[in-house]
């Protein structure tokens, strides 16, 4: 794999889109392409990107906080 490659993948993993099956944890498909040291490098980036994206939410919110309360809170009638 090409470094390009590599930091692509480390990039995917490093966001906070995941696809949804139902209620099951599910692990972005790029994290099992990564070696420890890249998937540390991935840990790495999204604990630096979660604050900005706090940041620019009007809530304070990172995109992980806000799909985590999508998924406990009741929706408004």
């Amino acid at each position: 794999m090409s470094p390009a490659d590599r930091d692509a993948l480390v990039e995917q993993v490093a966001g906070a889109h995941r696809v949804r099956a139902g209620d099951d944890l599910t692990y972005h498909k790029a994290w099992h392409d990564l070696g420890p040291a890249d998937r540390a490098r991935a840990h790495a980036l999204a604990c630096a990107l979660r604050p900005v994206e706090a940041a620019l939410d009007p809530d304070g919110l990172s995109t992980t906080g806000r799909a985590v309360l999508a998924r406990i809170t009741p929706p408004r009638l």
